[in-house]
């Protein structure tokens, strides 16, 4: 099982790249206007592989049947299969080839070979089951919801997380990896959002005999007991010896881990948190730049997780940390949108001689930055911000580099609500003229009202 384990990898990822967002209004001749200027200031062409219909969708080759749950986008399905993770001298390429570096040295198995095995080409489709119920989160959690995730459909949704994967790999035979890919929210838009972004995450089993080898009297331990009782401190079936051996092994691993990124006199604390698939669980925060920063979440995998996925006698740890977060702060990258750059002004700073070799983003531009506001009447149910802010996404993309809402009042006759949001639109590479960006926010207006049941206040 190990070797197949060391293997296991999904169909290679296709490279799709942007549909253009169609829509149909009485203002006939904007929208004619906004799609031809879409052509220009895109960078995308559009891919067979990914596709939305009336009655499907379309993702990576495989066909999904629409239904109620359904709200994924053509704006986000281009970004399917892009794999910025991979691409090499991509800056999250690079970070995840240090981190993967550092574990290769760092622990090896008793044949002289790397301890963890690593996976970064698993397909971001993933069942409800697996990104949710695999991981013991609740039916009634908020994650769930339909406003925080894009779905495929009821059954099929974009991954949120790399830990929707755990099981299967577990299952597969894996005791120790790494796992990076691509995951997808429904989030707000500003420099430090983006409804996609990337994730490595690592988990670590223990048998009775790994975990207690380097004890004194080890082989009197247990990993288990019966009649336990949950505490602050371990879960009702694992015995406090080896829940704090496990823990002190995920904490200095984690440690190692981000001295090595950022250098060995670095300050690091501990945050005890909540994870529906861990307990105890901690968010690990550094001091950097005289700022403290929460740069991953970690704890004791549940073992009802551990239990489900047939490795009954061990237990083990997992940790998460965003890649894209830990770039932004190692080479002071200042915008979340840079990473999706084809400027090869950004990209061939990445380039280095080694992995190791030190680099700090340097700006090359600052193009003036545009803004239009957008007021409006909410329908009587059924809105949230966050579909307003996937109906920005989908229109003005990567030239949006902030939603914010300014104002929001409740008539006092009608009782009817008001909000008014403020859309900061700048392009990566070339100024953008105000002529433009007024053809974009109008075809926001458009669909604002057609797929939202607003009313316009301009």
């Amino acid at each position: 099982m190990r070797s197949y384990c060391r293997m296991l990898h999904s169909i290679p990822l296709l490279y799709p790249t942007a549909q253009r967002w169609l829509h149909t209004c009485p203002r006939s001749n904007g929208l004619v206007l906004y799609k031809k200027l879409f052509r220009q200031l895109s960078t995308h062409h559009p891919s067979p592989q990914h596709r939305i219909s009336d009655g499907f969708v379309e993702v990576l080759g495989h066909v999904y049947p629409r239904d109620a749950m359904t709200n994924v986008t053509t704006k986000i399905l281009s970004k399917v299969g892009r794999g910025l993770h991979n691409q090499v001298h991509h800056p999250l390429w690079l970070l995840k080839e240090r981190i993967k570096d550092h574990f290769y040295r760092s622990y090896l198995s008793r044949l002289g070979t790397p301890l963890f095995s690593a996976h970064d080409n698993l397909s971001p489709v993933v069942t409800v089951e697996q990104n949710f119920d695999s991981l013991l989160i609740p039916a009634d959690h908020p994650s769930r919801k339909k406003g925080d995730n894009y779905y495929l459909n009821r059954t099929h949704m974009l991954r949120a997380h790399t830990s929707a994967h755990q099981r299967e790999l577990v299952r597969a035979g894996c005791d120790a990896f790494l796992l990076a890919g691509d995951v997808y929210r429904r989030d707000e838009i500003d420099s430090s959002h983006y409804p996609v972004f990337h994730q490595m995450e690592g988990v670590r089993l223990f048998s009775k005999h790994e975990l207690f080898a380097h004890v004194e009297n080890g082989e009197d331990l247990a990993l288990f007991e019966r009649g336990g009782r949950r505490t602050p401190q371990k879960q009702e079936s694992h015995t406090l010896e080896a829940v704090k051996l496990a823990e002190l092994s995920l904490k200095q691993t984690l440690t190692h881990l981000v001295r090595h990124l950022f250098g060995e006199e670095l300050e690091i604390r501990w945050v005890e948190c909540y994870f529906p698939f861990t307990h105890p669980s901690f968010e690990m925060e550094v001091c950097f730049q005289g700022d403290w920063l929460e740069v991953l979440g970690c704890g004791v995998m549940e073992q009802e997780l551990v239990n489900s996925a047939g490795a009954e006698n061990k237990v083990g740890w997992a940790f998460g940390l965003g890649l894209e977060r830990l770039a932004m702060v190692l080479f002071g990258i200042p915008d979340i949108r840079l990473f999706w750059s084809q400027d090869e002004s950004f990209l061939q700073q990445f380039h280095l001689p080694t992995i190791h070799h030190p680099v700090t983003f340097q700006a090359f531009s600052k193009y003036p930055a545009l803004f239009n506001d957008i007021s409006f009447w909410l329908p009587a149910e059924g809105y949230t911000e966050h579909d307003f802010y996937e109906v920005v996404r989908s229109i003005g993309g990567d030239l949006v580099e902030r939603v914010s809402l300014l104002d929001q009042f409740t008539h006092p006759k009608t009782k009817k609500v008001s909000q008014c949001f403020r859309i900061v639109y700048r392009h990566m590479e070339r100024a953008l003229t105000q002529g433009e960006v007024r053809v974009v926010h109008q075809a926001i207006e458009q669909a604002a009202e057609k797929e939202l049941g607003v009313q316009g206040r301009y």
